[in-house]
């Protein structure tokens, strides 16, 4: 399928996910706050608005990289710097995003924390530049200019997501007070991801 390394990029991806960001504390809010059908409708419509992301870098990327033979070498390196860059912010990040989850009292309907969800995500510009410096990572170059690739990285990102975000949304009820009463939860995750950013980074950046 023209995807390389696809184990580092399952690890990567899940950290990713799994780091406590905007779409953590929107699906909290939802579980908790309206229950968990509005945590399950905001999870597909996050995960819609990855698929989203992928498929317009995808596109985009296949046009780029057919217009300059150096640009692949060149996305390769700005993915570098940037994997090192959000490593280095994350081991740099001492507050915990988990304790600015507050409870959402109101109980619209369901299905509007989809588009919510899908918006937030989609029009989130960093989240495209994520995709576009970090998945080329996993594509063999000479499958560079293929879009299908690229789309399965960002199928898996996608059911990666709505795993954890499901998963969450189930134990978020149950395990609420633990959580957000621990400072050290989020603070963990940002460091053990910053780590692995760093040294993806440095290992794309010398290959």
């Amino acid at each position: 399928m023209g995807i390389e390394n696809y184990l580092a990029f399952l690890i990567t991806a899940t950290l990713f996910v799994m780091t406590p960001g905007i779409d953590t504390m929107f699906v909290l809010n939802k579980s908790i706050g309206q229950g968990r059908k509005s945590g399950v409708y905001a999870t597909l419509g996050i995960n819609a608005g990855v698929l989203t992301h992928a498929l317009i870098g995808a596109l985009g990327l296949s046009v780029l990289i057919a217009k300059s033979a150096i640009a692949f070498t060149l996305i390769k390196y700005i993915g570098a710097v940037y994997l090192i860059y959000l490593g280095f912010i994350k081991l740099k990040t001492k507050k915990d995003l988990l304790a600015n989850v507050s409870i959402d009292n109101k109980k619209p309907k369901a299905k509007n924390d989809f588009w919510t969800g899908f918006l937030t995500n989609t029009l989130n510009p960093k989240v495209a530049l994520f995709f576009l410096a970090f998945f080329p990572q996993f594509i063999n170059p000479e499958e560079i200019q293929n879009p299908v690739p690229f789309v399965l990285l960002g199928l898996t990102f996608a059911i990666i997501g709505i795993v954890w975000y499901i998963s969450l949304t189930i134990l978020a009820s149950m395990f609420y007070e633990r959580i957000i009463n621990n400072p050290n939860i989020g603070s963990r995750l940002n460091k053990c991801s910053g780590v692995v950013f760093i040294l993806m980074g440095l290992k794309i950046g010398s290959t």
